[in-house]
């Protein structure tokens, strides 16, 4: 088969590709990020580039208009290769240009998308439960007693009465590699020792014993495998500190930006294999990041505590996602063992411990489970809500006595897909925005005031609800007849379109725009959070005005603004001192539980205690969603403040 060279730009990178092969895939092999939110399929359009010289074997699609093909555009995953290549990816098509917000550092414009660690961390001791400090893997240095012909009890007794003299420790237990060094260890060592204790679910396992005193250094590391990016963070075992926090990507959106898209592909020929490296070599590359700026040695890293949902949690583990999308949506596991790290490949002490934290359901998992831990809902005196805003709209919603949960399907809007200019919580993503009523002149912010490459989800929030107030769209999202102004803009196609940031303002010399199409997804994202969490309420005879708090997850952060979500119907209309944003409340659910053990009791004893509503198949959602299609909702004695703003305006 002929082969042929490609140069991408600006990369300045060239690779060999086969030809018939296509650009995306010619570009993976040699290491080159393109943006591929849905895995190839050509139905995202996310990765248009240039080609500049050459020729390349490309179908039509909606995704370019006329002049764009004029201009050499082509999507990646489509285009074939038919020569040698010359090609330019613009840069709303570089995926490793995107700058990842991992939640755990104030003061800068990136570090607030997520709200503060320390602020997440005083949501958690809000509530009643204080966790005692007894994290997955302790460290405890021992002097044992020499025996004697009085004190004779064999080696192992000696040690176990030696350990549970530092706590109460019903059942504790050791591997043979143990055993088997026993013996002579206590004895050269003149029975000055130091071992590792795991916790292993109900079991107290000595994971390893080294000689003299080394219980001075002990950590661990928390990892939020999301589906579309991976935050790690390095925790002192000891001073339960955190030391630092990093975060990428996941690779895994290769072969897809969603986690059907991932089980589809993981039921091919060497798929699960290829989305489970990928996700291990993540966590590996944090993992190493964070040991070598915070100068921490591999053996010291005794354990990992991971939290994702049901579908990440089951790649991570190389365990076949397959049934959780087949009817009736069923996972392997919802609990899963506390395994040995180095039996997924991820590299830390290589006896460290690996856990997850448990999920509900298929749709329902460990993220969820994490994020009720953090925001302290489990333990509150009155009924409150949590809603992770994201493809699949996870919504907890109860208190002390009693939890709920549902997943409503909102798709991929909000975070960066299926929109046209959309992109993630990333550098020059547009965040915010201001619309003049009369001018229609758009004020808008971006993340690190950089140039403008797209929306994200919260400027995406921002752009509809200013729409609306300012009379540019209706109520069903439509854009209204006879407005002067060259914001509102006809495509080639004849779609109307509302320019946001014209091109002159922009990295890549192409306005930014929200269309009619753009308008319809966000509606019907809005309205499946709005509906799922409407369901709960009324399945368990409640209204909103029930719910005492209401706390939002995600990537939102501060720059959510809680007037405008509720202006176009994603929140209900209360008062908005009921609407706490606590950012990546994953991470720090999974924080707490590495750090202690009666935290991963107790997010255990959530996930066993949530009632899981499938809104898939219950009329009640169905007719809730579709009364939501409108801007704020169809029945607007729902949203009365709403009313009279929209009047008032």
């Amino acid at each position: 088969m002929s082969k042929f060279k490609i140069k991408f730009s600006p990369d300045e990178k060239t690779i060999q590709a086969q030809a018939g092969q296509t650009i995306m895939d010619a570009a993976q092999a040699g290491g080159i990020d393109i943006n591929n939110a849905c895995g190839g399929d050509g139905v995202c359009g996310k990765c248009r580039v240039i080609v500049k010289k050459g020729d390349v074997a490309a179908p039509s699609t909606i995704f370019l208009t006329r002049g764009d093909v004029q201009k050499g555009y082509v999507l990646a995953c489509l285009a074939k290769v038919g020569s040698d290549l010359e090609v330019e990816i613009p840069p709303e098509s570089r995926a490793g240009q995107q700058q990842i917000l991992t939640g755990s550092a104030s003061g800068s414009e990136l570090s607030t998308m997520y709200s503060p660690v320390e602020e997440i961390e005083i949501v958690a001791k809000d509530s009643e439960s204080v966790f005692a400090h007894s994290p997955l893997a302790t460290k405890i240095h021992l002097t044992l007693p020499a025996p004697t012909l009085q004190d004779n009890v064999s080696d192992l007794e000696r040690l176990y009465r030696e350990i549970r003299k530092h706590g109460d420790i019903p059942i504790m237990q050791t591997g043979l590699v143990n055993l088997k060094k026993l013996g002579r260890r206590l004895r050269e060592n003149n029975w000055d020792i130091t071992v590792l204790l795991g916790q292993r679910n109900q079991t107290t396992e000595i994971v390893f014993i080294k000689p003299g005193n080394t219980a001075d250094k002990n950590y661990g590391i928390a990892v939020d495998v999301g589906t579309t990016t991976v935050v790690a963070h390095l925790v002192d075992l000891i001073t339960q500190q955190t030391l630092g926090a990093v975060a990428t990507h996941n690779q895994q959106q290769a072969y897809g930006d969603d986690v059907i898209s991932r089980i589809m592909f993981a039921s091919e020929d060497g798929g699960l294999e290829k989305l489970h490296q990928s996700v291990v070599g993540n966590i590996n590359n944090l993992i190493s990041a964070l040991v070598t700026e915070h100068n921490v040695s591999l053996s010291d890293v005794t354990a990992l505590m991971c939290a994702g949902n049901t579908t990440m949690t089951h790649l991570l583990l190389n365990v076949d996602p397959t049934y959780i999308r087949r009817e009736p949506y069923v996972a392997t596991a919802n609990f899963v063992p506390v395994i040995r790290s180095a039996e997924v490949d991820l590299r830390i002490n290589r006896r460290g411990l690996l856990d997850c934290l448990p999920g509900v359901s298929s749709y329902v998992g460990g993220d969820i489970t994490a994020g009720t831990l953090a925001s302290g809902l489990a333990d509150a005196d009155d009924v409150c809500m949590l809603i992770d805003v994201g493809t699949n709209g996870e919504i907890v919603m109860g208190n002390k006595e009693w939890l709920v949960c549902c997943s409503a399907s909102a798709g991929p809007a909000f975070e960066g897909s299926g929109v046209t200019c959309g992109m993630r919580a990333s550098q020059g993503a547009v965040q915010k925005v201001d619309i003049d009523p009369e001018s229609y002149q758009v004020q808008y912010k971006t993340i690190g005031d950089a140039a403008p490459r797209g929306i994200c989800g919260s400027g995406m929030i921002d752009i509809l609800a200013e729409l609306l107030r300012c009379r540019i769209i209706d109520r069903a999202g439509h854009f209204i007849e006879g407005l002067k102004t060259d914001r509102v803009t006809e495509s080639s196609e004849g779609d109307k379109e509302f320019v946001v940031c014209f091109k002159n303002e922009t990295e890549s010399d192409r306005d930014i725009i929200v269309t009619q199409a753009d308008i319809t997804n966000l509606i019907r994202s809005k309205g499946a959070i709005y509906a799922g969490a409407a369901v709960l309420v009324e399945k368990m005879g409640l209204t909103f005005n029930d719910i005492s708090k209401f706390y939002i997850a995600g990537g939102f952060g501060s720059y959510l603004s809680s007037e405008k979500a509720v202006l176009i119907g994603l929140l209900p209309d209360l008062p908005l001192d009921k609407f706490r944003f606590i950012g990546n409340a994953s991470i720090t659910g999974a924080k707490m539980a590495l750090l202690s053990h009666a935290a991963m009791e107790k997010v255990d004893q959530i996930a066993a205690k949530m009632t899981y509503i499938e809104l898939s198949t219950d009329n009640l959602f169905n007719d809730q969603f579709v009364s939501a299609l409108f801007l704020p909702h169809t029945d607007m004695s729902l949203f009365p403040t709403v009313s009279k703003k929209i009047n008032k305006d």
